[in-house]
C-alpha cells in the first residue's frame, strides 16, 4: 500500500498561504495529537548549520512547528547531535553557540536547544537492531529515550550520501561520535601526484591523522576515523576513499542506523522535509552555493522512505538551475557521480524503514 506524503507547493499570493501556513497545514496533515501525547517531552530533530551556512532551515519555520506540538500537549525541545569532524559542533557547547548564531533561540523559536549526546558525543543508547551490517547501533541518548520526534530536515545534496532527507537527519544525526563512527568505518587515500601541499587538511583533521611529508599530506590510516572533512575542504581532490567499493556499504549502514532511530516507535515519530534551497552540499559546510533547483515546496510524511523518494523525484524533474545538469536523470549523482544516494530508499524499503511507493496529497 502506497505511503502518503503531503505536499504544500512554493507559490504564495496571500498571507494565508505563506510558507508558514504551509508549515501550519503540514502539521494539522500529520496529525500530530496522534505522534505526540499529552506531557510528551518530544524531540524536534533538525540541523542547526555549520557557522556560515546560510541555507539550513528558517527558524520562523520551526517556531510554526514548535507551537503545533504545544498545542497537541506535548512538551517540545530542538536536537541535534555533535559532529564527526571538526568545526564549531564538535561539541555541546560549541554547538549551542553556533545555534544561537544562527536563531534558534529559546525567544525566537519557543523551546531549548538540547545536544541529544551529551558534551562531547558520548552519551548513546544501545539499540538491536539485527540488521546486514550491524547488530546494535548506538543512538544518542536524547533522541532515543524522547517518546516521540517530529523530524525536520533540509532536503539537498551531500557530497558522500548523494543527498540528504530524513534519512540521513536519522541516521548520522541521530548516532552518537561512536555511532558515526561505525557509519562511516573506513578511510581516506591520497594521491600525491595531485596533492599541492597546502596544508588544510591537516588543518581540519580532528584525529591528528594527517600530516605533511615531505611537502606532500600524508595519512596515519590507524588513527583516521573516515569523517571525510579533508575531503571536503581538499582544493585539489587529491583526497578520496575507494568509491567503487565504498559508497554502497556505506550507505547501507548509515540507513540501517536510521532504522535504529526508529525502531519499535514507527507510529511516534513525523517527517517534515524542505525542498527550499536544494544546495549541492550539506549544510554541514560553511557555506551554501548556488542550489540545484529552484524552490520547490514542503513535504511531509510518517514514512522517511516515501518522503525522501518523492523529494528525490521532484527534484529530478525540476529544471536545473545549472545547465551542466540539464540532461540528468539523476542531478545529485550527476553533481557527485561517486555517490549512491538511492540506496537510502531502495535499502530503507528492504530493511522495513519505509516504502519506497507513495501518493501525494497537496494540502
Amino acid at each position: 500500500m502506497a505511503s502518503i506524503v503531503y505536499m504544500a507547493g512554493i507559490r504564495s499570493r496571500s498571507a494565508d498561504n505563506s510558507k508558514g501556513a504551509k508549515v501550519d497545514r503540514l502539521c494539522d496533515a500529520l496529525n500530530l495529537r496522534k505522534v505526540v501525547k499529552r506531557n510528551d517531552v518530544c524531540g524536534i530533530k533538525l540541523h542547526f548549520g555549520e557557522y556560515g551556512n546560510d541555507s539550513h532551515i528558517n527558524p520562523a519555520f520551526v517556531r510554526r512547528v514548535v507551537d503545533k506540538v504545544k498545542k497537541a500537549g506535548a512538551n517540545p525541545f530542538l536536537t541535534d547531535t555533535s559532529t564527526l569532524y571538526s568545526g564549531m559542533r564538535h561539541n555541546a557547547v560549541d554547538h549551542l553557540n553556533v545555534a544561537c548564531l544562527h536563531g534558534f533561540t529559546q525567544a525566537t523559536v519557543g523551546a531549548p536547544v538540547i545536544i541529544a549526546d551529551g558534551l562531547f558525543g558520548e552519551n548513546d543508547i544501545p539499540v538491536t537492531i539485527d540488521r546486514k551490517h550491524f547488530k546494535q547501533v548506538r543512538i544518542a541518548d536524547g533522541i532515543r529515550r524522547a517518546p516521540s520526534l517530529v523530524v525536520l530536515s533540509h532536503f539537498k545534496g551531500h557530497e558522500m550520501a548523494g543527498f540528504g532527507g530524513a534519512i540521513k537527519n536519522l541516521a548520522m544525526g541521530g548516532a552518537s561520535v561512536k555511532g558515526k563512527r561505525d557509519q562511516h568505518a573506513t578511510h581516506v587515500q591520497i594521491d600525491t601526484a595531485k596533492c599541492i601541499g597546502c596544508g588544510r587538511c591537516v588543518k581540519v583533521c580532528p584525529q591528528g591523522a594527517l600530516s605533511m611529508v615531505d611537502g606532500k599530506s600524508h595519512v596515519d590510516i590507524s588513527k583516521c576515523i573516515g569523517c571525510f572533512e579533508c575531503i571536503t575542504v581538499c582544493p585539489a581532490k587529491a583526497i578520496s576513499i575507494d568509491w567503487s567499493t565504498e559508497m554502497a556499504p556505506f550507505v547501507e549502514r548509515m540507513t540501517e542506523y536510521a532504522y535504529g532511530v526508529v525502531k519499535g516507535r514507527e507510529k511516534r515519530i513525523c517527517y517534515i522535509n524542505f525542498v527550499l534551497n536544494v544546495t549541492p552540499d550539506c549544510d554541514c559546510v560553511s557555506w551554501s552555493d548556488v542550489p540545484l533547483v529552484a524552490d520547490i515546496g514542503i513535504l511531509a510524511s510518517h514514512d522517511p522512505v516515501a518522503l525522501d523518494a518523492a523529494c528525490f523525484d521532484l527534484v529530478n524533474k525540476a529544471t536545473a538551475l545549472d545547465p551542466r545538469f540539464a540532461e540528468a536523470a539523476d542531478k545529485f549523482t550527476a553533481r557527485w557521480p561517486h555517490t549512491r544516494g538511492e540506496i537510502q530508499l531502495s535499502y530503507g524499503e528492504e530493511i522495513g524503514l519505509g516504502s519506497r511507493d507513495y501518493t501525494i496529497e497537496h494540502v
